[in-house]
């Protein structure tokens, strides 16, 4: 059976501390990819040995397979310090898992937190996981997307980290429309038969029919009509107050990033997890950051990257 990768983040945040405790807890072990000397530690404290990972080669007890990629100087393994060197390593890291899983034999790839100001200091420009993993691909940002998960919502999002003024002026009904196809397909893929989907509103009331502006009219309202003419169960533009609380939807389309990550958030706390959709590569990350605050302390909590491994096969049951 074909394994998962997991990709340990920033490796002076908490990532790489609950990669390991996420590891040790799965049925179907993932294949870890860091640093040797990052984890080495992290894995001997939890009384598993680290082991060069050889493609293709089964999961042994006590054993956590590592692609060691070697790109942070060891000096630079500084638990809750924010660094260029950090920033620049978890990009070769996310990087080199999207790469392998592109060769096949994996069933996807799940990353740790990143922190963005870390990578933008290595003078690596990023706008999140979505972006890259996108140029990673070959596949056009516009057509890769963030679905947030959690909390019983499923959320996907049209624009993510960005100014909101530039976000709502990049807003098309196309680029609408390719976010509520992307979240369909994905929903398929979670076993929902016949997704319904609701599309927020971009305004308070959807636009109150003009009162707010005429946004939904010219981009929203089209874009629904495009997923319906597409055979997809969709519907909006309703004001997001009113959609999230009326029964039925199986996911949204938020415009902009607060829009659909303040509710799943609320809902789901630090438990929520961040799927990258459109690009071709099963592609998970978690919904919180990197906690610089207690990193390296042992007292992260590995719940996000459990429920993530869980997408693609499953973990036991774990403790907070």
């Amino acid at each position: 059976m074909s394994r998962v990768l997991l990709a340990i983040g920033d490796p002076n945040g908490i990532g790489p501390e609950i990669a390991v405790a996420a590891a040790t807890q799965a049925e179907d072990p993932p294949v870890l990819v860091g640093d040797h000397h990052v984890l080495a530690d992290l894995a001997a404290a939890k009384g598993f040995r680290l082991r060069e990972h050889a493609p293709g080669a089964p999961a042994e007890d006590g054993v956590l397979d590592l692609v060691d990629v070697g790109h942070l100087p060891p000096d630079e393994f500084r638990p809750g310090v924010l660094s260029a060197e950090a920033g620049a390593a978890t990009i070769r890291y996310v990087s080199t898992a999207v790469t392998l899983a592109l060769g096949g034999g994996y069933r996807g790839v799940v990353a740790c937190p990143h922190s963005e100001t870390a990578v933008h200091a290595a003078g690596i420009p990023f706008r999140g996981y979505p972006p890259l993993i996108a140029r990673l691909t070959g596949v056009p940002e516009d057509r890769v997307f963030l679905l947030l998960s959690g909390g019983g919502l499923n959320i996907v999002h049209a624009t993510l980290h960005e100014r909101l003024a530039d976000a709502l002026a990049r807003l098309t009904p196309e680029l609408v429309a390719a976010a509520g196809k992307a979240l369909w397909e994905a929903l398929r893929t979670f076993g929902v038969a016949v997704p319904r989907i609701g599309v927020f509103g971009i305004n308070p009331h959807a636009g109150e029919g003009g009162l707010f502006g005429t946004d939904d009219e010219d981009v929203t309202a089209p874009a629904v009509a495009s997923l319906v003419a597409q055979g997809i169960d969709a519907v909006g533009p309703t004001g997001a107050d009113v959609a999230l609380t009326t029964p039925g939807h199986d996911g949204f389309v938020a415009h902009y990033h607060d829009q659909g990550h303040i509710p799943v958030k609320l809902l789901a706390g630090r438990t929520s997890t961040a799927l990258t959709v459109g690009a071709g590569v099963p592609f998970c990350s978690v919904g919180h950051g990197t906690a610089f605050d207690i990193a390296g302390r042992g007292v992260a909590d590995p719940t996000a990257v459990v429920r993530a491994l869980g997408l693609f096969g499953r973990t036991k049951e774990t403790t907070a």
